[in-house]
């Protein structure tokens, strides 16, 4: 069954991809658009026979990049947010649960009102949020690790406490520089957007994203083992402690990283590891690669129907995604379908 699961949902991959590139705004010929991509990716057909350079720049440019983005950021977003759960052994746990998502606030809050960054280059904004997401992490650790090795509860106390911090002093930045121009670019940059999807982004997040993959399957034991706790795993000869750090620097590089292209765009690391393991059960072993396919697919769609919902207009992927998530999670919390693997 894992093997049939599998292979279709590598299909649906490439099915969503290769339907998504054919939807927009502007209206291009299935035929065009896959001749387009044929000649830039394996240099099949001539240059004189390809269509208008308008349409080129739409779909090499603009289309794909977006669809091969989406794909990243989902299989990044899933796959953090089951890492997550697993680390902390808290099932409605989401990758932004230790600060992250209020580190990169703050980051991005400095950029763009304190002009913080600048010389970066024209994403400065994203670098800083980037910046910002990763130190409150090894804060995080830090703070975890004082006095005693680090354990879920420590872990989630030091995030929301980082947290809270990191949103009062964005905040203050705010309040302080009263500059609702600057306030409106804060508000847009954590809606998420897809929309700054280029090839030199997708060249450095999409290996770093598919080896980080690679490596937790490789971990699928010791990802079982933290489900049962730290007693259980001492009892049984092996200290969970220098993994859940590396778990969570890994993590943290890939959040950052998609904080860095598109924003903070939340509910995709917590619902869809849910789902999952309520289809397929909590053997990491398996899930996680149908985690990560699963995770690419629905923001495909979810960014698809982001374009095309309002006509001549653009809905925010972060609350687009958030209208979708909001009510399963309500269902999942009722039905109490939450545990690992959906025990009641």
């Amino acid at each position: 069954m894992y093997v049939g699961v599998t292979l279709l949902l590598i299909l649906t991959l490439i099915f969503s991809i290769l339907t998504s590139v054919t939807m927009g705004s502007v209206d291009i010929s299935a035929k065009d658009i896959y001749q387009i991509i044929f000649y830039k990716l394996f240099d099949i057909g001539t240059e004189e026979s390809l269509p208008s350079s308008s349409a080129i720049d739409i779909v090499w440019f603009i289309r794909l990049p977006r669809i091969i983005l989406a794909t990243c950021v989902g299989m990044g977003l899933s796959i953090s947010g089951l890492i997550m759960q697993a680390v902390v052994k808290n099932p409605l746990a989401d990758p932004y649960i230790l600060g992250v998502s209020s580190g990169a606030y703050l980051g991005a809050t400095i950029a763009i009102m304190l002009g913080v960054g600048s010389f970066l280059g024209s994403n400065y904004v994203g670098i800083c949020a980037f910046i910002g997401a990763f130190i409150i992490s090894i804060l995080v650790m830090v703070m975890s690790n004082i006095n005693s090795k680090a354990n879920s509860t420590k872990l989630l106390l030091s995030g929301m406490a980082l947290s809270s911090l990191c949103s009062a002093f964005s905040s203050f930045i705010i309040y302080y520089t009263d500059d609702k121009e600057r306030l409106r670019s804060i508000t847009d940059w954590i809606m998420g957007s897809l929309a700054g999807a280029n090839w030199d982004t997708i060249k450095f997040i999409f290996p770093i994203i598919l080896i980080a993959v690679v490596f937790f399957i490789t971990q699928y034991r010791t990802l079982n083992l933290m489900l049962l706790g730290d007693e259980v795993s001492i009892t049984l000869g092996k200290d969970l402690h220098i993994y859940r750090q590396i778990y969570l620097l890994v993590t943290s590089l890939i959040i950052g990283l998609i904080v860095y292209s598109s924003g903070i765009i939340g509910f995709v690391g917590l619902i869809i590891p849910h789902i999952v393991r309520i289809l397929f059960g909590t053997d990491h072993k398996k899930i996680i690669f149908i985690n990560a396919l699963s995770g690419s697919i629905f923001l495909i769609w979810a960014d698809v129907l982001s374009r095309i919902i309002i006509p001549g207009s653009e809905l925010p992927i972060g609350i687009l995604i958030s209208m979708i998530g909001t009510p399963i999670f309500i269902y999942l919390m009722i039905s109490k379908s939450y545990g690992f693997g959906g025990g009641r």
